[in-house]
This record gives C-alpha cells, structure tokens and sequence, in this order.
C-alpha cells in the first residue's frame, strides 16, 4: 500500500532514551515506518512497548533522542513554536482518558470554538460558525443545543470522546493519532467510536494511526499493523499477512491472547493471588 499511495509520514532510525547510564531506558529503539496518505494504521503492542512513546515523538510532544521523522517527503521541522503550530494543523490526536483531555475550566462551546479559530474561522459571523458546531456535533450523534454553555464533565466517557472526534471534525487534519481512544468506554460506545474513524477516513480522505494493546480489533479496522516489543518493531505488514501468518512467537501470543467465544477459555495461567 505505501508504494500505491503517497507517503505522508515516515521514521528513520527513530529512538527515544530516558535517564543515563544503569538508569538509562531504551523506550523507543531504532523503529522505521512508513505511512501513506488515508491509511489506517495500528500500532500493536503491550503496556511498556513503546506504543505511546513512539505517538508523542510523531506528534510533537516528546523530542527524539536519535533518528528522523519525515512529514509529506520533508525532515520535519518543528524548531519553533510558529512551526510547531502549523505541524498541529496536520496532525491531532484523540487520547486514551476523555476525562483528562479537557480544560475544566471551558465550555463546550469555548471547546470547539478554538477550533474554528485554529482553522482560521476567527472572523465568521457567529451564525455561521453555530452552524459549523451543529454539524460537527451531529457528526458524532450529538445535539449542540443540549450541550452548549454546559462544562465537558457533564457529559459521559462516550459523549466526551465522541465530542474529541466533533474537534477533529472541525480541524480535518491529514493524520489523526488514536490512542487507545476505546479503552476506557462501553462496549456499544467502543462500536460508534471506531465506526466514526472510519467514517472520517472515508469521507475526508484522514491518515489514522490507531494506538492499541488490542490486536483482534486491530485486525479488523486496519489496512497496515506494526507490532511494538521493548521499543521495537518486530513485525509489520498488511493486518491478514501479519495477524493471519505471524512470524514472531510474540505476536503468535497476542494472537492466542484474545478471547474467543466459541473455544474453552484457557484460565489455567491466570493467577488469583
């Protein structure tokens, strides 16, 4: 799929080390990508991978200590704060706690207002961004007229995250990073969130890179999976070649990982103490 789409994010040699010498922690260790334009990517792996590392180099939070990242064919440049921004045009990112993702201080509407601003929207009529924020909200199943004036905390897990994808809504960036964005929801919200992604991705041509410990769900929204180990990628490919043929006995255990309805679950290593 890279070679049939253009590439819009790539990592050469990336690396991330904290603490020196005997407390040195290798988290991200020489990992390569390539992701292309409208793909759907999942990057697989179990708590202390490297996974979530690995999603704030690419968005900008945390510096790499070794390696390149390359954004639409260009060394990404992010030197200063005005570059920083205009990066963030590009690239947002849905996190894994919705209740950690907003200030408390701010209003719904003062929420997706920024966003508008963020777009460039600063000088429409009210009216018109209104209309902007009713058809973001009705984009996730949501009524802006039952939540405008009131705070994030008012609203469920689901409706939280949901209202993270009416924001993504209004900034259309090219590259959307997932970070375990289902996690901490019900199953039936965990459904909407994914069938909204893909959504996205259908109707404006969105990058999606899915951070996720869950790999039966990453093979069935996935064109193209990673899978993390001690900072590492130790297998990728196309999400039938990976999770239907694996080569590594670590992703062979993540596979025999999940739970499945119609077999005898195995308990017999799960321990009570």
């Amino acid at each position: 799929m890279a070679d049939e789409k253009k590439l819009c994010l790539c990592g050469s040699g990336l690396t991330k080390i904290y603490g020196l010498g005997r407390q040195k922690c290798i988290a991200v260790d020489h990992v390569d990508f390539e992701i292309s334009e409208c793909e759907f990517v999942s990057i697989v792996g179990e708590s202390g991978s490297g996974k979530t590392t690995l999603a704030k180099m690419l968005l900008g939070l945390t510096k790499p200590t070794e390696g390149e990242i390359y954004f639409q064919g260009k060394k990404r440049d992010i030197s200063t704060l005005r570059k920083k921004k205009e990066y963030w045009k590009s690239i947002q990112a849905i996190f894994q706690d919705p209740y950690s993702s907003y200030n408390t201080f701010n209003k719904i509407d003062t929420v997706l207002l920024d966003c508008i601003s963020m777009r460039g929207g600063r000088k429409l009529p009210h009216a018109k961004k209104i209309d902007l924020m009713e058809e973001a909200c009705s984009f996730v199943n949501l009524k802006f007229e039952e939540l405008t004036n009131k705070y994030p905390f008012e609203l469920s897990g689901g409706q939280m995250q949901r209202l993270m994808i009416a924001r993504i809504f209004i900034l259309k960036p090219q590259i959307l990073m997932a970070d375990e964005p289902t996690s901490m929801i019900d199953a039936c919200s965990r459904a909407t969130i994914l069938d909204m992604l893909m959504k996205l991705r259908k109707d404006i041509g969105m990058t999606i890179i899915f951070i996720t410990h869950d790999i039966g769900l990453a093979y069935y929204i996935s064109d193209c999976v990673y899978i993390m180990e001690h900072g590492k990628i130790i297998e990728s490919g196309s999400a039938e070649e990976v999770i239907l043929h694996p080569k590594e006995e670590y992703t062979r255990r993540l596979i025999n990982d999940v739970p499945k309805i119609h077999e005898e679950w195995d308990l017999s290593s799960v321990s009570y103490a």
